[in-house]
């Protein structure tokens, strides 16, 4: 197993919920046009890169996950500036737009998203940092490369469980990237996200995890109605109060009832994971 990618036991069909009806197909389709007309003019301007106003990235973030049908909640106080380590729980590829709202950052990858229509040259001129977690060997290079790129007052985010969960369960923080942060002398801030339907009730919907296709999370997101997006900003963790990347993780860690690695019977049977 790769230290890159961990095993996730969520699957499509034992943990997304169905959405849409045959009425949903034309808002659907109008939504998806709406996010990939977003995403081609993110293209455009990606190349501007750091020049870009950081209000204008995170309006423009918003707006890909509302053009998809999602609102968006966003509690909490303001990201620090500076060198900074933004970390969160994975559950969708709306977690992406969703933290830049946050705060504007480059983004630690897998390199298999470089070939994503769309997306791909979108992340690659915006400045994403790809890994390649099938090599060990290039941890070490890895954690050095996030390091000087915090240390240069850039923002930085991750996702530490290294695979996506539906959102009813959660896998745990891995300790490696932490250490970037312990060496750059830099905060971290911790983000929690999750996805609801309008009347408070979680959903997995939104998740994208297994086996499970972009086209098809993206028509699924699309053809669902009422989902809310929520991002809690929690307070970020200052440098040097931790002695270590263990306890760094564990505290940036969000605590969610039921999580765990999916043995409880949250989720459904073993699975290769993202």
């Amino acid at each position: 197993m790769s230290v890159w990618l961990p095993t996730a036991p969520c699957t499509p069909g034992a943990c997304v919920e169905p959405t849409g009806s045959a009425t949903a197909v034309p808002r659907a389709v109008l939504r998806l046009a709406a996010v990939t007309l977003l995403m081609l003019a993110g293209v455009l301007l990606s190349p501007l890169g750091r020049h870009l106003p950081t209000g204008l990235v995170r309006r423009w973030s918003r707006a890909v996950v509302r053009a998809a049908g999602v609102r968006v909640r966003i509690t909490g106080g303001a990201a620090p500036t500076g060198g900074l380590l933004l970390v969160a729980n994975h559950i969708s590829w709306l977690d992406i737009p969703l933290l830049a709202a946050v705060r504007p950052a480059r983004m630690l990858a897998k390199t298999e998203i470089r070939q994503w229509p769309v997306a791909g040259p979108l992340a690659a001129r915006g400045g994403v940092l790809f890994i390649d977690r099938d090599r060990l060997r290039a941890l070490p290079d890895t954690v050095a490369r996030i390091a000087q790129v915090l240390r240069d007052g850039q923002a930085v985010a991750v996702f530490p469980e290294g695979s996506t969960w539906c959102g009813r369960a959660q896998g745990t923080f891995r300790r490696a990237v932490f250490q970037a942060a312990l060496d750059a002398g830099v905060p971290v801030q911790p983000v929690r996200l999750r996805y609801r339907i309008a009347g408070g009730t979680a959903t997995t919907a939104p998740a994208f995890v297994g086996e499970d296709t972009l086209l098809a999370s993206l028509w699924r997101v699309a053809s669902a109605r009422g989902v809310v997006a929520e991002v809690e900003v929690r307070d970020a963790i200052a440098p040097g109060t931790h002695p270590d990347r263990r306890s760094l993780a564990r505290a940036a860690q969000p605590v969610t009832p039921g999580s765990g690695d999916g043995r409880d019977g949250i989720c459904g049977p073993q699975n290769s994971g993202r």
